[in-house]
């Protein structure tokens, strides 16, 4: 049996959990500290494919390496990392280096990398063209609002040669730095988890790998414009509060999650649409 809890969260609440983490801190530090090992190791983590990853670890490889895991599902990309800094849970897995580095920045959380597990290639989705070549001018596209993955998608759009960036454009690129547009594409900015649902709404929109395929779609073979694996910045990784690194239930964690037992299942269940990045 699944030990997953479900926790819907909006990321309209982000301000408000920020404001809170103060006071969260003050209250929740305790709840799963990393100073008592005794307990299951507690992680929050998105559905799909992180979830999914940890769950065959709790229920193929923990139990014999001694490991307790716990698996808290959350459908943002906000409060994985507040609940982190707040010690309502030990450790997240759904983010990536570019994504941690802005929100530690904005948020004043103190939430570093412990082991880069896989990628989910961003890609460009439409219901209503079969090619990137045939998105008529003035096409609406939706892509994710936050700041990292923003500029992630406009990089994808670039790269596709749909767009041209300015040069020099870095991880806050917003459509302001598009340098040539010459089909005069709109924009829609949208929170990332409701980018595969706009795709009645709009012409073409970029999709996180994880939302796409909760959604049914698969990178590999329905992406108009495919993220390349070759050198990218976005592997996601395993994470935990700053100095909780060397906790012995998240070492283990991190060994069990970079096996050749995780590679095979990443392999076999999601064909090319999550690749293994160890």
């Amino acid at each position: 049996m699944r030990n997953t809890a479900k926790f819907t969260t909006a990321v309209l609440a982000a301000g408000a959990l920020t404001l809170g983490l103060t006071a969260c801190g003050a209250d929740q530090a305790d709840t799963a500290s990393a100073s008592d090992t005794s307990g299951p190791l507690v992680v929050a983590a998105s559905p799909t494919p992180h979830a999914e990853i940890l769950t065959y670890v709790k229920d193929n490889l923990a139990k014999d390496a001694g490991l307790d895991l716990e698996v808290k599902e959350f459908t943002d990309y906000v409060t994985p990392n507040t609940a982190t800094e707040d010690g309502s849970v030990n450790a997240n897995y759904f983010q990536n280096q570019p994504y941690l580095d802005d929100f530690n920045k904005k948020n004043g959380t103190h939430i570093a990398p412990v082991v880069t597990v896989h990628l989910e290639p961003l890609g460009l989705y439409s219901n209503k063209v079969k090619s990137a070549d045939d998105l008529k001018s003035g096409a609406t596209i939706a892509i994710p609002n936050d700041s990292v993955n923003e500029a992630r998608a406009l990089k994808l759009l670039d790269a596709g040669g749909i767009i041209t960036l300015k040069d020099g454009v870095g991880n806050e690129a917003t459509p302001a730095d598009i340098a040539e547009n010459p089909r005069k594409l709109e924009f829609k900015e949208l929170e990332a988890a409701q980018t595969p649902r706009s795709l009645e709404d709009v012409d073409a929109a970029v999709v996180n790998g994880n939302y796409a395929i909760e959604a049914d779609l698969s990178p590999a073979k329905d992406a108009l414009v495919l993220e390349s694996a070759k050198d990218n910045p976005y592997g996601n990784f395993l994470a935990v509060k700053e100095g909780d690194e060397d906790d012995p239930r998240v070492k283990k964690l991190a060994e069990l999650l970079t096996s050749d037992d995780v590679k095979k299942f990443i392999e076999d269940q999601y064909d090319g649409s999550v690749i293994a990045s160890f």
